[in-house]
């Protein structure tokens, strides 16, 4: 069965390590008095692509470099379906961070830029968490809708029908018949989902800070390019850039 990237499968990580990497984020951080408004530890990097475009591939790219989590759609659903999870979510993050993930889904409902699914409004309370601890990179789901502008580098991936088609035939062994019918599929069911739950269009270019050509700029110069937006996103919010997103001969490996 294809994945949902076209490519292979991402593992799933206890759940119990996604709650501990909040734990140690938030316990780094000096407390927020009640007069304060929280503001996201770090940046998350918000991929959506175009089925076979390798969007999946160069997602976890960007996440060696950076040295950073990669989330899937299946890892988004696993970590909000399993109860004690979202149950113990906002007993790891601080009271301010908490609070900052309600009021932005408050707001995001009040606005009607986001269904009233339950859960797709617990796949977005999970994202909220991850971009509120940031350093995370986030592969679909509707995730450059969800978090704030000002914390996230909000990234399309694209690529010519004809190479994505080609793509779609080697990986899965199809026909390019085949082939051109499953990315037909997944591009209209990903549009689908896009706009019932979010009424945006993953094609409006606006909404995105980077907008790539796969096919011409290839994956590692690809995921290179997300890196150095990373880096320029994180100098002109004034936050100190890490050894890993410095750009050094790591990150660019």
């Amino acid at each position: 069965m294809p994945t949902d990237d076209y490519d292979q499968p991402f593992g799933l990580p206890d759940g119990e390590e996604f709650l501990e990497s909040l734990r140690r984020a938030f316990a780094r951080q000096a407390p927020i008095g009640s007069e304060e408004r929280f503001h996201p530890l770090g940046l998350t990097v918000a991929v959506s692509r175009e089925a076979g475009s390798r969007g999946g591939t160069i997602a976890r790219r960007v996440g060696r470099k950076l040295g950073w989590q990669v989330y899937n759609q299946e890892l988004l659903e696993y970590l909000a379906q399993e109860k004690h999870l979202s149950r113990d979510l906002f007993d790891v993050l601080d009271d301010a961070a908490a609070r900052w993930i309600e009021e932005r889904l408050e707001r995001l409902l009040k606005q009607q830029t986001l269904s009233q699914n339950a859960n797709v409004i617990e796949v977005a309370r999970v994202v909220l968490a991850i971009g509120a601890r940031g350093e995370a990179v986030v592969l679909g789901r509707g995730a450059g809708c969800i978090l704030t502008r000002e914390a996230t580098l909000n990234v399309r991936v694209i690529a010519p029908l004809n190479d994505r088609i080609s793509y779609m035939s080697q990986l899965e062994r199809l026909t390019l018949d085949e082939a051109a019918q499953q990315v037909q599929l997944r591009d209209r069911q990903r549009s689908t989902f896009i706009e019932t739950h979010f009424h945006r269009s993953p094609s409006d270019v606006h909404q995105y800070d980077l907008v790539m050509n796969s096919s011409h700029l290839g994956e590692d110069v690809s995921a290179q390019l997300i890196v150095h937006a990373v880096k320029a996103k994180l100098k002109a919010r004034g936050d100190n850039v890490g050894p890993a997103v410095a750009l050094g001969p790591e990150a660019l490996a």
